[in-house]
């Protein structure tokens, strides 16, 4: 069956048609996916009913897997997932759904926070795939911005101040943000702060993009309330509703990301409610600094 892609949102997100996950992918299909990627960034694929095994099969046709390894606040008695997958559900290893004060919830919440997926690491993620298994009744969308766009979108001024400035990212920051202080000494060292360039490149397309994110608390050399203050001021105008495509899940859909253009982040659903989605998540290629310097 020939691949095709349908654009649904108003300037990303492609619907992608003759694509079968339960089988290996051909060299064409291959090459289609990474198409459809540097073309819209987000790619949505229905009724695709896989287990773990598939879903891997499907992430590694298209490069290598970034590991979760050191993420959030689950200790390693309390993975329910291999580190294969990130578990961005609210289930425990038991698959219930955690308590409403339980800390690696309350952590998990600032998922709802606009991030890019593992900007946090010194070399941060390519794409995600987050696949549904389980849907609450209501809420759980994921909203997703478009970075290209919005970088187009600045005045001439202002892309020429975020052309070489540098950030610092951490999810201290962004916990910092809902009101999450509840580290030990050990999860503050494991989540220090990296830098990233605010500006990159696609190696592709060469269009260029807003590299943003919650976890970004900090710009090298400036003060940080006006660092924070500017931050902000970026955030809200690359999450304008033109710049946005919401995704309303359905079991066995799986979307696809590249968070090197895109933003997202998840919305509120019923707590008590289950909602097992599992991401695999394809390693960057490099330091966005040193790619900066490179270039």
């Amino acid at each position: 069956m020939t691949v095709t892609i349908r654009q649904i949102g108003p300037c990303l997100a492609g619907e992608v048609e003759g694509i079968d996950m339960r089988q290996p992918l051909n060299p064409d299909e291959v090459a289609a996916v990474h198409a459809g990627m540097d073309k819209y960034a987000v790619l949505v694929f229905h009724n695709q009913f896989i287990d773990d095994e598939q879903q891997l099969a499907f992430t590694r046709s298209l490069g290598e897997i970034e590991l979760a390894l050191h993420t959030g606040l689950r200790a390693a008695d309390e993975y329910r997932l291999p580190t294969t997958f990130a578990d961005v559900s609210n289930l425990d290893q038991h698959n219930r759904p955690m308590a409403r004060d339980d800390r690696r919830r309350l952590f998990s919440i600032g998922n709802r926070l606009w991030h890019s997926d593992s900007s946090f690491k010194a070399v941060p993620a390519k794409y995600s795939l987050l696949h549904a298994r389980s849907v609450p009744s209501k809420g759980g969308n994921t909203e997703f911005a478009d970075m290209r766009a919005a970088y187009d979108a600045l005045d001439d001024e202002t892309k020429e101040i975020c052309e070489n400035l540098v950030c610092e990212h951490s999810q201290i920051y962004s916990r910092q943000q809902i009101g999450f202080f509840d580290l030990t000494d050990e999860e503050r060292e494991r989540f220090k702060p990296v830098r990233q360039v605010l500006v990159r490149t696609h190696p592709v397309t060469g269009r260029k993009s807003l590299y943003l994110a919650s976890h970004a608390g900090a710009i090298v050399g400036w003060p940080v309330p006006e660092a924070r203050a500017f931050l902000r001021d970026l955030i809200e105008h690359a999450t304008q509703r033109e710049f946005v495509y919401s995704h309303k899940w359905a079991v066995g859909d799986l979307v696809m990301w590249d968070n090197r253009q895109t933003m997202h982040r998840g919305r509120p659903f019923p707590a008590h409610e289950a909602r097992d989605v599992r991401r695999t998540t394809l390693a960057g290629d490099a330091p966005t600094v040193a790619q900066a310097e490179a270039a």
